[in-house]
């Protein structure tokens, strides 16, 4: 386990788990870091590393906890990652290892250049690399919208 875990982890659903780990290390680069398996060989829980954040990948286990897949593709969340990387080399990794592209990359009034991608299983994904340094004043300029705080 790593010395330091995240102060928040979020928990993604899929119909297959095992399917899930693999297609998150080819498509995004996370790593697996923990892999704990029951006694017929199903993931009971695991957990990748993307930089600095854990996310945890488990299998479908009642009613109130489904992957996207089983509910029309419907989704109650969607996760961003935050890369420092070429975001344009990111992209086409993505879509070669089948995501569905929601939105191709594109510059944000904020100063990141994001795109949108559906899993196999239907999460959405968000990715994100800051290219321009955007002030408060200089974003809300550019959308038309009130900004309250600033990160």
């Amino acid at each position: 386990m790593a010395d330091k875990r995240s102060t928040l982890i979020s928990a993604v659903v899929y119909r297959d788990p095992r399917a899930a780990l693999a297609w998150l290390e080819k498509a995004f680069g996370f790593e697996t870091v923990m892999l704990i398996e029951d006694p017929s060989g199903e993931i009971a829980h695991s957990e990748m590393r993307f930089g600095d954040t854990l996310i945890m990948v488990g299998q479908e286990w009642d009613e109130n906890h489904k992957s996207p897949s089983s509910l029309g593709g419907k989704n109650t969340q969607s996760l961003h990652i935050h890369i420092d990387t070429d975001i344009g080399a990111h992209f086409e990794q993505a879509k070669a290892a089948g995501a569905e592209v929601i939105a191709a990359p594109e510059t944000q009034f904020y100063g990141d250049r994001t795109y949108r991608c559906r899993d196999p299983e239907g999460h959405i994904w968000t990715v994100g690399q800051t290219v321009k340094v955007v002030t408060r004043e200089e974003a809300e300029v550019a959308s038309g919208l009130k900004i309250t705080g600033w990160v």
